[in-house]
């Protein structure tokens, strides 16, 4: 459980309290946001309060009050819901990589498909969404195959990792996470050592200054094959090849260690070039049957079994006859595109990111499959151009959702199926709600899918076909 205090309080709440900033109220917590908080009403006002469960009756403190709606803290559980559990992370107050260490594990697929059916009906405009459920994840903890933590300087000069404390850019120093791959805990720990040992300086944000930046970890669940790398201000780093060959020396699970150049003041992790400094610059995957190769900047869902379980959904969903033509936007390095692929007759795959292509090429020679195409640019300029009307499209856009030109294509092209694999509730409804519009398309199934256990993160995929139109 969390590191609230659990203190005498009567002689602060002893006289009728304020709707201010300070003041001590008792909340009844009876839903959970998107973004993790419970929620709970005080005289007809909204009270968002994180580190809470619904059925919880806690007393908070006000903070951030507006007229009608306030943030607050947990001063004291007054009484706890029966969902609610003991953390697995003994910094789950602190850290901000989760939410609901503190939720059960049960309860968090309820709120998560609670969430999807919320967007529909308010955003969508859908009456009754015929949402199934949530897929669960095969591992509630240890889950995640990807990792990058943020590196910095203690008050005492040590070398730290971790992730962000929650609303700041202080890092949670961290030698073990209980959502990560288990098998990546002890190069966590030594490799934040070896960086003091070096002498490499940690990178500090504010002045812009330092040299490491952040340390990624990535490892294939079925191969076990890891791959380090190291996010630098430079490349120029004293002793990197000694120490990345010890490195590979020292784990045999690790394959490559890789640098990553980042010189700009920003906040995104990675730069756009890397080097192998030893090893191979990638790591091996098997994702449904078939080998993947996965580079440290390489979009592969953290959740390999979760992702392999939404597949099979889809799969079993669609029906594929093998005569469709099948295309897939966002299609990244294949990850979806490859497996269906090999159930219809042609496929075609649009990417942005031309790296990203050249892979999903490369995954589909090294698994023999020849009925596919790649195309490098933006969805909504090739869909326009493509001369073949797919009978099957699959959507799995970034988190803003699918451009508004690209669903009118689609509405023009009207393919017979459509299959949205959403990262983003809310954009989901959105841009069901523009495919659905004048009853153009119907909404048979929405199917929530658990990427991400711990947190208030939901994935889902719906399923669309044409309605039969004069």
């Amino acid at each position: 459980m969390s590191s609230i205090e659990f203190s005498d309080t009567s002689e602060e709440f002893n006289s009728e309290p304020l709707w201010e900033q300070g003041a001590l109220i008792e909340v009844n917590i009876a839903d959970l946001t998107d973004t993790g908080d419970g929620v709970g009403r005080w005289q007809e006002r909204v009270v968002f309060v994180p580190e809470t469960v619904p059925g919880d009756k806690v007393l908070i403190r006000l903070v951030h009050v507006k007229p009608k709606f306030a943030h607050g803290v947990v001063k004291d559980i007054l009484q706890s819901s029966p969902h609610r559990i003991k953390p697995s992370c003994i910094v789950a107050d602190k850290c901000g990589g989760c939410q609901w260490q503190h939720v059960s594990y049960d309860y968090q697929l309820e709120a998560k498909r609670n969430q999807l059916v919320q967007a529909l009906e308010r955003i969508g405009g859908f009456v009754e969404p015929p949402v199934s459920g949530v897929l669960p994840s095969s591992t509630a903890l240890a889950y995640r195959n990807k990792a990058t933590y943020p590196v910095g300087t203690s008050l005492t000069g040590q070398t730290i990792a971790g992730y962000y404390q929650k609303g700041s850019h202080q890092i949670i120093n961290l030698n073990q996470c209980p959502i990560q791959d288990s098998r990546l805990n002890q190069i966590l720990a030594e490799v934040k050592q070896d960086i003091r040992k070096k002498g490499w300086q940690a990178y500090n944000e504010k002045l812009h200054s330092g040299l490491i930046r952040h340390i990624g970890l990535r490892i294939g669940r079925r191969t076990g094959e890891v791959l380090l790398t190291l996010v630098t201000k430079q490349w120029n780093i004293t002793g990197i090849d000694t120490q990345a060959q010890e490195w590979l020396d020292r784990y045999p699970p690790l394959v490559g260690v890789m640098l990553n150049k980042n010189s700009e003041r920003t906040n995104a992790i990675f730069g756009s070039q890397s080097r192998c400094i030893a090893g191979r610059p990638y790591l091996r995957e098997i994702f449904a049957g078939m080998e993947f190769q996965v580079r440290p900047e390489t979009f592969f869902q953290v959740n390999t079994e979760t992702a392999e379980a939404l597949l099979l959904l889809i799969q079993s969903e669609l029906n594929l006859q093998g005569e469709e033509i099948l295309l897939d936007a966002y299609c990244g390095v294949g990850t979806l595109t490859l497996p269906l692929a090999k159930q219809v007759r042609q496929a075609i795959g649009i990417e942005v990111q031309a790296e990203a292509v050249k892979q999903a090429q490369l995954n589909a020679r090294n698994n023999h499959i020849e009925n596919i195409s790649f195309y490098a640019g933006k969805v909504e300029t090739i869909l326009d151009n493509i001369h073949s009307n797919p009978d099957v499209v699959l959507l799995d856009p970034p988190r803003k959702g699918c451009e508004a030109s690209v669903i009118e294509t689609l509405r023009i092209k009207k393919p017979s199926r459509i299959v949205y694999v959403s990262c983003k509730v809310a954009t989901l409804a959105r841009d069901l709600k523009m495919l659905c519009q004048d009853g153009m398309y119907t909404l048979t199934r929405v199917h929530g899918a658990d990427f991400f256990p711990q947190t208030a993160h939901v994935e889902a995929a719906a399923f669309l076909v044409l309605s039969q139109m004069d």
